[in-house]
């Protein structure tokens, strides 16, 4: 079967490529909502080192995604079933390392096409039915939450049982779902926010305070953090972390930066911090993520509002005007209804 897949060629240049698609491979799934992440923006506007544009394009971009399945030749779904389909796309199996962290994986928009295309054939291990209540246009951002839910994972793995306060740097679309995953999953502990921006903090009412960077106390009482800045913001942010948080406090830092960034390991030193990274996430998480969202109806309406726009897509020309209109967002998310 002809399959039409949408790849960037060159920054800000889109173009129709028709590929084979084996009907009789996988389960074939036609995508329905897509939301566009800061890192397909990137791509999109030749943010990146010419060095990465040049060896990753052409590629369809999108790897937050669900769609509906049209043929399963393996027999797990039924043809109509909503799904989300996980953009990471291990090769082999390896012992010590987590699928997201191998060197071998691929992943779907980061060198691999990612799901805009008109069918996406996968296995059956990169889907996960969708519960049928589900509100689709938050669905279609579950990849991005499960990193949330893979960061919150790994720290309980790693941190000191003490969870009194836990404070989240960073006031955009990551650090709001990030702090209220916390407050989802950590329903004991404080949840602080820290931003830069007054009207963006507004948004975080389920938050138990929030304070502006510039004004944070010099007498609060911080046990664990995460970082959710990235750019060149994230060497301020992190430098804050590590001055303001308690000894022997955990680390996350998550937020993504072109630039090599300075921090104060002297202090880090002192203070017998632990900082550990985090990069995308894994099937149980995705599964976690749903979990959570059945199980804590209050959380709908806190990322419904993060959605600014969904922007139905019919043509080249939709799918460049959705991009142009996420460029401006100071916050949220833009969802495209896949009508191509």
């Amino acid at each position: 079967m002809i399959n039409i897949v949408y790849r960037l060629v060159a920054p800000k240049l889109l173009e129709e490529v028709y590929t084979d698609l084996d009907l009789e491979k996988g389960v074939i799934v036609r995508p329905t909502y897509l939301s566009i992440c800061k890192a397909d923006q990137r791509y999109y506007y030749g943010k990146r080192a010419p060095e990465v544009i040049e060896q990753k394009l052409p590629m369809a971009l999108i790897h937050e995604s669900i769609g509906t399945i049209v043929k399963d030749n393996t027999g797990t779904f039924n043809v109509g079933d909503n799904v989300v389909m996980i953009p990471n796309l291990p090769q082999r199996d390896e012992e010590f390392y987590g699928e997201n962290y191998r060197e071998s994986s691929k992943f779907r928009s980061s060198g691999s096409d990612g799901f805009m295309e008109e069918y996406v054939s996968l296995s059956v291990d990169r889907l996960i039915k969708l519960p049928d209540d589900i509100n689709l246009e938050v669905a279609s951002f579950i990849e991005l939450i499960s990193v949330s839910v893979h960061a919150i994972s790994r720290f309980l793995k790693f941190s000191h049982s003490r969870r009194n306060t836990i404070a989240v740097w960073g006031d955009g679309s990551f650090g709001y779902i990030t702090a209220l995953c916390l407050k989802v999953m950590l329903p004991d502990s404080e949840i602080i926010v820290i931003g830069m921006h007054t009207e963006k903090l507004s948004m975080f009412t389920f938050a138990d305070k929030t304070y502006l960077a510039s004004e944070v106390p010099e007498d609060i009482s911080i046990d664990h953090a995460f970082e959710c800045v990235g750019t060149s913001s994230a060497n301020d942010a992190i430098n804050q972390i590590i001055e303001t948080i308690n000894p022997e406090g955990t680390v996350s830092l998550l937020g993504v930066s072109e630039f090599n960034i300075s921090v104060n390991t002297r202090k880090i030193l002192e203070k017998g911090l632990r900082i550990f990274g985090t990069n995308r996430s894994t099937r149980e998480d995705f599964k976690r993520v749903i979990e959570l969202l059945e199980e804590n109806e209050n959380m709908v309406p806190y990322l419904e509002s993060l959605i600014t726009q969904v922007i139905e897509i019919n043509t080249l020309d939709d799918i460049n005007h959705a991009f142009e209109q996420d460029k401006n967002l100071r916050f949220g998310k833009t969802i495209m209804k896949w009508e191509i």
